[in-house]
């Protein structure tokens, strides 16, 4: 595999080009005609302008980027994550076009992109679930009724083809239940074109902990231990850290080693995640992210393993370079993320970066593709770069995060680095174990 394109844009793509640099790959990066000036875009090897501004036209347009594969003898596409990265369809159309793509086969983005399936084949697998309808609901309105009932309010109805937070509604009374129910497969229709929903327990105060793995699809899966995602506003991550607090090796291994054996039994290919609410000790599977994670970079500090190169390694037909005993978890390591809005609205902050300096120092890692003069579009998401810290504790890892916070200069827009420092100087998120609602009370959004 001489030459990957990269179907995405941002701080992502400068990752998987610099991953392809240094095992000898050739890159190809496509781009909008608003991304011309993207660090990876004038790196890389050949780029090629496939649309207008609108992702629609550009990065979201399959036509088009199969057609840039084929133009510059491209062997593999890399989706990145978001845009068309779980698109099965996208998948397919790679595979059928003489592409590697590089992530895990259609069918299989299939089945876990779909909820209902995804539960299905977990429960198969022995992962643990969310008690629930065990799959999809119906019209009939008493059987609807009969298992809100054995499953305990209150519940939560969720769209299968759901995603991002959206598609999902929360039902504490069977006086609710009907109509909500009704609603969602609504609104699922609208959003998703699937308006098929199921039923879950709604946990109250959950935190969100997920699984890395990588299975080369030859039967060989390892996990690469947990991430603790709660610090969360409306259903996006704002922090991430790993290992979780309060997560024992035992505990670590157990749900971890679930996770290995699920990916062998579906014939899993690639990195992916997955996705957990854990309470009271026990985890529940709610979903799996067949890509890459915006997240990654932490499990990489603590594992030593570089996930994109092992994306880039299994899809050239390799197998794994390193089996489970080889996987040492060692210190702790944080991100942040860091967006062009404002930190108290959250409204996105467009423009151009007047001044810029990227912190510094032992232990700390900066992903991010902007630079002084660099101008932030207003067509896409507003994540402009992940800042990263390791220490040997978490302890360190959170100091090292509030000097590097406090070194990071982004002039000329808004940034939420003022919500970044607050939440590095919160003595609850300090103690470690906060739940996926602390941040809304704490912000005054619920």
């Amino acid at each position: 595999m001489d030459k990957v394109l990269i179907a995405n844009r941002g701080e992502i793509a400068l990752r998987i080009l610099r991953a392809c640099k240094e095992l000898g790959i050739k890159t190809v990066a496509v781009h909008s005609t608003a991304d011309r000036n993207l660090k990876h875009v004038l790196l890389a090897d050949e780029s090629i302008c496939i649309g207008n501004a609108s992702a629609t036209e550009s990065y979201l347009n399959i036509p088009r980027i199969i057609a840039a594969a084929e133009v510059t003898n491209s062997i593999a596409i890399h989706p990145g994550y978001g845009f068309l990265a779980e698109n099965a369809d996208f998948a397919d159309a790679v595979e059928k076009s003489g592409f590697i793509f590089i992530g895990p086969k259609a069918d299989t983005i299939n089945l876990m992109g779909d909820k209902v399936s995804a539960i299905n084949a977990m429960k198969k697998a022995g992962v643990p679930c969310v008690p629930g309808s065990d799959g999809p609901l119906t019209d009939d309105v008493e059987r609807n009724k009969a298992i809100a009932k054995r499953i305990g309010y209150p519940i939560i109805v969720k769209a299968a083809g759901g995603g991002g937070g959206r598609g999902m509604r929360v039902v504490r009374s069977e006086a609710e239940l009907i109509k909500s129910i009704e609603t969602t497969q609504a609104e699922a229709g609208a959003a998703f074109g699937n308006s098929v929903v199921y039923m879950e327990k709604f946990l109250e105060n959950p935190r969100h902990v997920e699984i890395q793995v990588l299975a080369d699809g030859q039967g060989n899966a390892i996990h690469l231990g947990e991430r603790d995602c709660s610090m969360q506003r409306r259903h996006q991550k704002v922090v991430e850290e790993a290992p979780a607090p309060g997560i024992s090796e035992q505990m670590r291994n157990k749900i971890g080693d679930r996770c290995r054996k699920a990916c062998i039994e579906i014939g899993y290919r690639g990195a992916g995640t997955f996705e957990f609410l854990y309470e009271n000790g026990e985890f529940y599977f709610i979903e799996m992210n067949t890509r890459i994670q915006v997240e990654h970079p932490v499990s990489e500090m603590i594992t030593g393993v570089d996930l994109v190169k092992e994306q880039l390694r299994i899809a050239a037909g390799q197998p794994l370079s390193i089996d489970q005993s080889q996987i040492q978890i060692r210190g702790h390591a944080i991100e942040c993320r860091i967006n062009a809005e404002d930190p108290n609205s959250f409204i996105p902050s467009p423009g151009k970066i007047e001044m810029f300096h990227p912190p510094g120092g032992l232990g700390v890692r900066w992903d991010s593709h902007i630079y002084a003069g660099y101008t932030v579009p207003p067509y896409y998401d507003s994540m402009i770069g992940k800042l990263i810290t390791y220490g040997e504790s978490r302890d360190e890892a959170i100091a090292r995060m509030r000097h590097a916070l406090d070194e990071l200069v982004v002039d000329g827009i808004k940034t939420n680095i003022p919500l970044q420092q607050r939440i590095m100087a919160d003595e609850n998120f300090y103690a470690g174990g906060t739940n996926i609602h602390y941040l809304e009370k704490k912000l005054g959004l619920n």
